[in-house]
């Protein structure tokens, strides 16, 4: 892997499995989400490798802000590091992604060679509303479907039951395609944290994330 830009939880065994775990728009493979999420698979035995988008590698760099790279740039920084994972020997790789992360992994298994590379795809907190920039349809704003559509590999979404960017309650009616299924994250919102009065908290809600992620993983190789 490339040192610097990459962070390893767990251990990387030749012939086991591993999740390459892409971070959202917003926040690097250092947040405290993203390394909840890595500790927690790493405890359960898989290794884990988080990573940095180009965009992110200069913020890293020198300190300054920056909007993220454009898609083709995102999706060949991630292809370059399901590579990397096939090259170190890795049985089973699935790719994971926060937020635009996560829509990049959806892409990406689309295309039939990488495809044939990926075991499966878990989204936490898949971005369907482009909240920033909604485009109107009808008056509604138009979900972004089309990369689980189009997935040729297994997808999870865990998605937030109060999710600014399509809640578990809308998304679960819309057409997500036949490799695609979605279960909730109690209160959650597109981090995961629940309100205060629901009951849960932001622990349990990231606990009950990676035993979703461990039963999918189950699933698809039992």
């Amino acid at each position: 892997m490339d040192a610097g830009h990459v962070l390893v939880d767990g251990e990387l065994k030749v012939g086991g499995d591993l999740v390459l775990l892409a971070h959202g728009a917003g926040a690097d493979m250092n947040h405290e989400f993203m390394a909840a999420m890595a500790k927690g698979l790493a405890a359960k035995g898989m290794c884990v490798v988080r990573f940095n988008f180009p965009y992110m590698q200069k913020c890293a760099g020198d300190g300054k802000r920056r909007p993220p790279d454009r898609a083709p740039n995102l999706l060949a920084c991630f292809e370059h590091y399901l590579d990397l994972a096939v090259n170190a020997g890795a049985a089973r790789i699935y790719l994971m992604g926060k937020s635009m992360g996560s829509r990049m992994a959806a892409i990406m298994v689309a295309d039939d060679l990488v495809a044939g590379k990926v075991a499966g795809v878990v989204c936490l907190g898949y971005p369907f509303m482009p909240v920033a920039r909604k485009k109107e349809v009808g008056g509604e704003t138009e979900p972004r479907l089309e990369p689980l559509q189009q997935a040729k590999v297994p997808v999870l979404v865990l998605q937030g039951e109060r999710d600014s960017f399509g809640s578990f309650a809308r998304a679960s009616i819309w057409p997500l395609g036949t490799n695609t299924s979605i279960k909730p994250i109690p209160d959650g919102d597109h981090s995961f944290v629940p309100r205060k009065s629901s009951g849960t908290t932001l622990v349990a809600n990231l606990t009950l994330a990676v035993d979703y992620c461990v039963a999918f993983f189950g699933e698809k190789h039992a």
